[in-house]
C-alpha cells in the first residue's frame, strides 16, 4: 500500500521545487492506501472545497488508517469533521479553527491521539515523521 498524498496536478511549490502528481483526487480510493499525509501550507485551504477530498478524509479515519497534518494541513480534517473531542497541534495560526472544530489544541511539536497525527511546522518535522513511523509499524 502507499501512502495518499493530495496533489491535484503538475506544479511548483512556493521555494521553486517542482511536485508531480501520480494521480487525480478523482482517480483514488482509500483502499489503496496505507495512510495520509496532508502537508501544511496554504493549499488545504483550497483542497477542502473538494467534496472528493473531504470524503477521502473521513473514508481514512474511519477505516483507523493513518490520518497526518502539519501546519495549515489541519484545515483538510477541520473540514471533513472528523476532529471533534480529538487532541491536536498545528499552526499557531489555525488554533482557534482546531478548537472551534471541536479539536483539543496542545502547543506540541507532535501530538497523536488514535490514527490521527498532527505537528505544527516544518521544524517539528523530525517527531512528526517518527510518530508516523511508528504508527504505520504498529499496523502492520
Amino acid at each position: 500500500m502507499r501512502l495518499a498524498a493530495l496533489t491535484v496536478e503538475s506544479c511548483v511549490g512556493k521555494h521553486g521545487y517542482p511536485a508531480v502528481a501520480d494521480a487525480l483526487i478523482s482517480e483514488l480510493h482509500s483502499n489503496d492506501f496505507c495512510g495520509l499525509l496532508i502537508p501544511g501550507g496554504f493549499m488545504p485551504d483550497k483542497l477542502r472545497r473538494d467534496p472528493k477530498v473531504l470524503s477521502l478524509t473521513r473514508e481514512f479515519f474511519g477505516q483507523g488508517k493513518l490520518v497526518a497534518f502539519i501546519c495549515h494541513g489541519g484545515w483538510i480534517p477541520i473540514s471533513a469533521k472528523v476532529l471533534s473531542g480529538k487532541r491536536t497541534t498545528g499552526s499557531l495560526g489555525i488554533k482557534n479553527d482546531l478548537e472551534n472544530a471541536g479539536a483539543v489544541w496542545s502547543d506540541e511539536p507532535v501530538v497523536v491521539d488514535g490514527n490521527l497525527i498532527s505537528s505544527r511546522t516544518p521544524r517539528d518535522l523530525a517527531p512528526f515523521a517518527a510518530a508516523m513511523v511508528k504508527f504505520l509499524n504498529s499496523v502492520q
